[in-house]
């Protein structure tokens, strides 16, 4: 694969400051004396045609003048001007740009025309530019400080990405001092080009990045926010932190970049199917920094605390309370140890409180056997400066012991001169550590929390659990037949069809139209009923009185169906009113109202809710979301997070509700987000759960037009396994194999199909000397992104029921989003059977539905029988490293 489109940016050959000048403070002058100061090894060019020399050095009218090829361009002028220096840049074959100026989407209607101007110039010229608007960008490491910062970051493996430049700054001084230093910093500002996915996608991998830290205000692109985000975690840790949690901080960031902000918990939804972790605050994005950029690793959440004194353990405690983080319980084993070593009066328990007089020596036997209890993951060192307090000492014996031991081992200093020894200590020797309690355990929460959103990187959910007994044409005729008539909200009766659809069991409803209509629907039902106003301009009904419960009897049916509807002309008197509807009422003796919702966030599209439900749920406000597709694992921790979760189980007199049946709604109301675009909005309020199953009660589905879009997943932030792509192939000698897009569980199996491959067809693989793939490796090719790249397997079944994989055959979209590289392996005995012709046929069709117009890739020339089969496919080849011999092929699809 070609080398990142962001390598003309990040590492660039030539820069030319446009703008550059000695006049103080100006933005030109800051921007070109950093990249001197900073040693920037390529050729530098100040631009500027009011000056002949700029610190010394040529200055040139325009990059014509230059004479010399120029791989990126800093714009330091006003927001007028820069169409017309892109333009020029453009027509002189410059293809990075960072524009450090102000005053275009973030000031209002001229600037965003500006901004749409340089956005057309940059497509017209393959010129990709970060900003406007933004600080610009650093590689502290490559001498490389295209910025007007006057901080100055040091070398490092921590990746900085934010959209304000202030945060940038801040969090640079900060580091500063704690000699933490940067791969990367990129401020982003508007992104009206280069956005976070395509840094993130830089990032992941960038050799020189181990954790990338990011600050959000808005997104413009989610699916490919979230595709370069989870392609970066992946690989490496990823902390976020966002503002405008809530509405008022939200129309505060639209101000400043222009970008789309959309429901908080929406985001934490996002970013933990992401696999990334989220900081609330600065404070607590220094902690996340520190803790997952030391390389630690935790397998649980259970936290042992060793302190000299009780006051902080007892409030560390209370913060672990409220993160979820569990307090160690130790074994006989390790209390016995601790009986011996410590004083009479220790506190006996977690946290152990060793007592204001513990010298290192005491701090070392208590971590020694705390650390080594098999229930203990990690340990926090709280030190507070006593009289008898020796910190060096004790950040020695913290250090030496934290390099014995796997587990982590965080440190917490509290206090400032006599404790600063100690605490230089600590950073010197590269251990984490913090200056309070809470910061110390929110440390240890982002451990625990990367390794539980890990776990839920690799779901990859399916759009249908069953596409034999679910009816997504009848639905979608449901909701063109409504949309056909000019309604966007589908009426009880339609709703509940969509529902039975996807097989949700609802109750049964008629409709009726009269009085007399009604006692008949009531008498067919059975009482007692449930009858509810019809109207499509109605959406909550109890706002106009339009609900009525258990009535028993036909006269209590008439003068309901009456009352209900002149109640409901007399408090919304423009809506139509069709009569109303009736259903038996819904018999359950241990029954919990629930509620299940779609809604469409602005930014991630449909989005799936539960919780509480009933009359009041918008008052107690007790609901989870998550991103479709759903599966069990997703369902299990967006139910845990809820208020309902504990009244599910038994509870007093109650049996608990069938869990089994409320799993199988999630996944179906999944399924129709996944397959019906249509959908904008949906409730089922309530659904009734009880220990025999459950069923919907009352359903409101609000639809719309669907937009053209470019697959069939389009409208949904994380796209689905693509399980339409699975089919049986038999071979002419009858074997059957099947063909489908590998998934994450496959780690073992391309493990072993790489393991097996003879030395020769391994070489002309990966054209290197590979025995096997590296965990890194194992990760990028079995958890892929659907979006941007496909690998197809075949497999064959094995008597025992495993699989066998016989290969692979895969592509990666490039940058430019209408090219791919391709690459294909067959297993040796497998060779010469037309596995590998089928699955490229296959993978090409796949490259053809998403947009793609040209697939290519590199074969060593000496691979005749790959060179023979690619011309048989009506690929051409030409030389492409002709010392190395290696010949690129391609073909327009």
């Amino acid at each position: 694969m070609g080398p990142h489109f962001l390598n003309r940016i990040f590492a660039p050959r030539s820069i030319a400051v446009i703008g550059a000048t000695e006049r103080d403070n100006a933005l030109g002058n800051l921007v070109f004396a950093n990249l001197v100061d900073a040693g920037f090894k390529g050729e530098l060019y100040p631009v500027n045609p009011k000056h002949e020399s700029v610190h010394g050095r040529r200055c040139y009218p325009d990059v014509e003048a230059i004479g010399r090829p120029v791989e990126m361009v800093v714009v330091a002028t006003p927001a007028r001007t820069v169409p017309n220096v892109l333009r020029h840049c453009g027509e002189h074959g410059v293809h990075g740009a960072v524009v450090l100026s102000a005053g275009f989407s973030e000031s209002g209607r001229a600037g965003k025309r500006l901004e749409e101007e340089i956005i057309e110039i940059s497509r017209e010229y393959d010129l990709r530019l970060i900003g406007p608007n933004c600080l610009g960008v650093m590689r502290p490491g490559r001498g490389l400080n295209a910025t007007f910062s006057k901080n100055k970051a040091l070398p490092g493996n921590l990746a900085l990405v934010s959209q304000s430049g202030a945060i940038c700054t801040a969090i640079l001084d900060w580091a500063e001092s704690q000699e933490i230093g940067f791969s990367a910093v990129a401020s982003m500002g508007d992104a009206s080009d280069v956005d976070f996915g395509d840094v993130l996608d830089y990032l992941a991998l960038d050799r020189e990045t181990r954790s990338i830290l990011l600050y959000v205000e808005g997104i413009h692109n989610a699916r490919r926010f979230m595709s370069g985000l989870r392609a970066a975690a992946r690989m490496k840790p990823v902390i976020v932190i966002k503002s405008g949690r809530h509405a008022e901080g939200s129309r505060a960031a639209m101000s400043h970049t222009g970008s789309l902000v959309g429901a908080d918990d929406v985001f934490d939804a996002a970013l933990e199917r992401a696999g990334a972790v989220r900081a609330m605050t600065i404070q607590q994005l220094f902690s996340a920094a520190r803790i997952l950029s030391s390389g630690y690793r935790v397998e649980g959440n259970r936290l042992a605390i060793i302190t000299n004194a009780g006051g902080p353990g007892v409030m560390a405690t209370d913060r672990a309370v409220e993160l979820d983080v569990s307090m160690a319980q130790f074994s006989t084993q390790t209390m016995d140890k601790l009986n011996k070593a410590l004083p009479e009066q220790w506190s006996h328990g977690n946290p152990v409180d060793i007592l204001g007089d513990a010298d290192a020596e005491r701090f070392e036997s208590a971590m020694t056997a705390c650390l080594e209890d098999s229930g203990v993951d990690a340990s926090i060192i709280m030190l507070t400066p006593q009289a008898m307090t020796d910190p060096l000492s004790v950040a020695e014996v913290t250090t030496r012991v934290a390099k014995k031991v796997k587990k982590p081992v965080l440190g917490c200093w509290m206090g400032d001169i006599q404790v600063r020894e100690g605490r230089d200590h600590l950073t010197h020797e590269r251990l984490p550590h913090f200056t309070t309690p809470e910061a110390s355990v929110e440390g240890f929460a982002y451990l625990a929390s990367h390794k539980r959103n890990q776990r839920l990187l690799l779901q990859v959910p399916s759009p249908l659990t069953d596409r034999g007994r679910t009816d997504v044409h009848g639905a979608r005729l449901i909701i063109e037949g409504a949309l056909s008539e000019g309604r966007k909200l589908l009426s009880t009766l339609e709703s509940k069809a969509v529902l039975s659809a996807f097989r949700i069991p609802v109750t049964q409803t008629m409709r009726a139209n009269t009085a007399g209509e009604a006692l008949v629907a009531a008498g067919t039902v059975g009482y007692p009923v449930a009858m509810k106003i019809d109207s499509p301009d109605i959406t909550h009904k109890s706002d106009v009185q339009g609900v009525r419960l258990n009535i028993a009897s036909a006269e209590s049916v008439r003068n309901a169906f009456q009352t209900m509807v002149d109640d409901a002309r007399r408090l919304k008197p423009e809506a139509r009113i069709n009569g109303v509807t009736l259903e038996r009422m819904h018999q359950s003796t241990y029954g919990r109202e629930l509620m299940v919702g779609v809604l469409r966030d602005p930014v991630f599209g449909p989005v799936i809710s539960f919780g509480s439900g009933g009359t009041s749920v918008e008052v107690i406000k007790d609901r989870a979301v998550a991103l479709p597709p759903l599966n069990e694992v997703i369902i299990e921790g967006m139910i845990a997070r809820t208020k309902v979760a504990k009244l599910l189980k038994e509870f007093r007199n109650m049996p608990a509700v069938d869990a089994q049946a409320l799993e199988q709604v999630l996944l179906r109301v999944s399924e129709m987000v996944c397959e019906l675009p249509e959908i904008q909005e949906m409730d089922i309020n309530p659904l009734i759960a009880d220990e025999r199953g459950l069923a919907a009660v009352d359903a409101r589905i609000t639809v719309n037009f669907p937009p053209v879009m470019p697959d069939r997943y389009a409208h949904m932030a994380i796209h689905p396994y693509p399980a339409h792509l699975v089919n049986q192939w038999q071979l002419p000698d009858g074997t059957n194999l099947t063909i489908r897009p590998i998934r994450p569980e496959d780690a073992k199996i391309e493990q072993d199909f790489v393991r097996t491959l003879s030395a020769e067809s391994r070489y002309y693989r990966f054209m290197q000397a590979v025995h096997e793939l590296t965990p890194q490796m194992l990760v990028r090719f079995t958890q892929i992104d659907y979006d941007r790249e496909m690998a197809l397997v075949a497999v064959q079944e094995r008597p025992d029921g495993s699989e066998l994989q016989v290969a692979v055959a895969r592509y990666t979209a490039n940058p430019d989003q209408q090219s791919c590289e391709f690459a294909l392996a067959v297993a040796d005995e497998w060779q010469g059977r037309g596995v590998g012709s089928h699955l490229m046929n296959e993978l090409m069709d796949v490259a053809r539905t998403r947009g793609l117009r040209t697939m290519e890739g590199d074969v060593l020339a000496q691979n005749t029988n790959m060179m023979a089969l690619m011309h048989r496919l009506g690929f051409s080849s030409r030389n492409s490293r002709e010392d190395e011999g290696i010949k690129l092929v391609s073909k327009r699809l």
